[in-house]
């Protein structure tokens, strides 16, 4: 596919970019909680931290998406990668900011903690991060620019093996570099440069997709239903989420995209405290399951999505998917460590080949002018969700214990069912 100036774009600078930031905070996600305590702070602190980047990212990123149908990918992923760069920065600072106490709280409640200087400013530094993390939906945007119905749900696979990429290679090199003299000061320190890095990537390597004009006039929205004419950019600053919800066949996809990662959070933040108390791992025991998991996903989302996308629809493969994953969420339930990794196993296959087909058809369905816009408020309902899922996942596994996981696969299993309907967005993919 041409960039703007008529020239092909090449995938791969992108996945790049996406793998070295996803491996920037996966360098640091080890040791964050050790560092919350060291500042002060609890569990309670803790989670609220881990929820700063999602409930910013629900402010900046639908307005990060818009930006960039109206300026261009290249210009806000650079401004994305940009705060990422100084939310970095201001983390590494952190480290050496003496603990000045301003508050000590001691509450049946909410437990007992101290506010001070260092720990605030880590919050600041994942609030900034959020704020400027459009880099995930402008990311989708530009595949999708680049992509062809043939094409889009191999290079969504792509993307996401990149992602998976960064977090099988971040811990392993946080677990090296935080061994050293210098504790967490160095791995935070690979993660300024790793942004750096893609800072660069980002200038040097990364062609416009987006031929912006500021006076275009009689741009017309096409390929969705409930559709507008736009006469000029001044109506591009205009559209937001009411806009986008209006979008009958969006909104759907919208649902799906809030119910999948309702179930993922609820899934990511009970399974730990399962591991550790119900099956008895050690942490040891735990990474090396989620880098098993990792692995398996990028075996599925490389050679078997690739084989499978070319002879099947995106709602097929959503469908069946969805069916899978809810699946493994079910044989979790039967305990053992034997169904732990035949869940595993599961999970990854309905993931591999559910999630980049929804991405692929999100983006068919977005249109080619607002495609930013669109991708932006799917991530603020990832967001969304994500804060939900992270505070409600512990709760109902303290209350219902190994059962839990048949909520996350009831969820799941509304994907399936509404998933459904996806069949009639689409024309049947005749196979090469």
């Amino acid at each position: 596919m041409p960039d703007k100036n008529g020239k092909d774009v090449s995938i791969y600078p992108l996945l790049m970019v996406n793998f070295i930031g996803t491996m920037g905070i996966s360098l640091v996600l080890p040791f964050l909680i050790f560092l919350v305590e060291r500042f002060g702070g609890n569990a309670l602190v803790y989670g609220l931290l881990s929820s700063m980047y999602p409930f910013f990212q629900l402010i900046g990123s639908p307005l990060l998406g818009k930006w960039s149908d109206i300026y261009g990918r290249k210009k806000i992923l650079f401004v994305s990668q940009a705060g990422t760069l100084f939310s970095w920065i201001l983390f590494f600072i952190a480290l050496f900011v003496p603990v000045t106490i301003l508050a000590n709280i001691d509450s049946g409640l909410l437990g007992k903690f101290m506010i001070t200087i260092p720990l605030l400013m880590l919050f600041f530094a994942r609030g900034l991060d959020g704020l400027t993390g459009g880099n995930v939906s402008v990311s989708n945007a530009y595949i999708a620019d680049i992509s062809t119905d043939r094409t889009r749900s191999s290079n969504f696979g792509k993307l996401s093996i990149s992602t998976n990429l960064g977090f099988i290679l971040g811990p392993a090199l946080a677990g090296i570099l935080s061994v050293t003299v210098y504790g967490e000061a160095l791995p935070v320190m690979a993660a300024i440069l790793i942004a750096l890095a893609g800072l660069v990537m980002i200038a040097l390597y990364i062609p416009e997709t987006r031929n912006n004009k500021p006076n275009i006039s009689n741009d017309t929205i096409t390929g969705n239903p409930g559709s507008i004419d736009v006469n000029n950019s001044t109506e591009n600053h205009k559209k937001g989420i009411r806009y986008v919800w209006k979008m009958t066949d969006l909104r759907l996809m919208f649902i799906i995209y809030f119910l999948i990662f309702l179930g993922f959070n609820t899934f990511y933040t009970a399974f730990p405290v399962h591991a550790a108390n119900y099956l008895q791992w050690s942490i040891a025991d735990l990474g090396f399951f989620f880098s098993f998991l990792s692995i398996v996903l990028v075996i599925v989302e490389g050679p078997v999505l690739s084989y499978v996308s070319k002879r099947s629809r995106d709602s097929t493969m959503i469908i069946g998917g969805s069916f899978i994953l809810g699946l493994s969420f079910v044989v979790l339930t039967f305990g053992n460590i034997f169904f732990t990794y035949v869940s595993a196993v599961l999970l990854a296959l309905g993931n591999g080949l559910m999630w980049p087909s929804i991405q692929s058809m999100l983006a068919r369905l977005a249109g080619k002018d607002d495609q930013g816009l669109v991708q932006g408020v799917s991530g603020s309902v990832i967001s969304f969700a994500g804060i939900f899922g992270l505070i409600g996942g512990g709760f109902v596994y303290g209350l219902v214990g190994i059962w839990s996981f048949l909520l996350t696969a009831s969820i799941i299993g509304c994907v399936t069912i509404l998933s459904i309907r996806l069949r009639s967005f689409e024309a049947p993919v005749i196979p090469e």
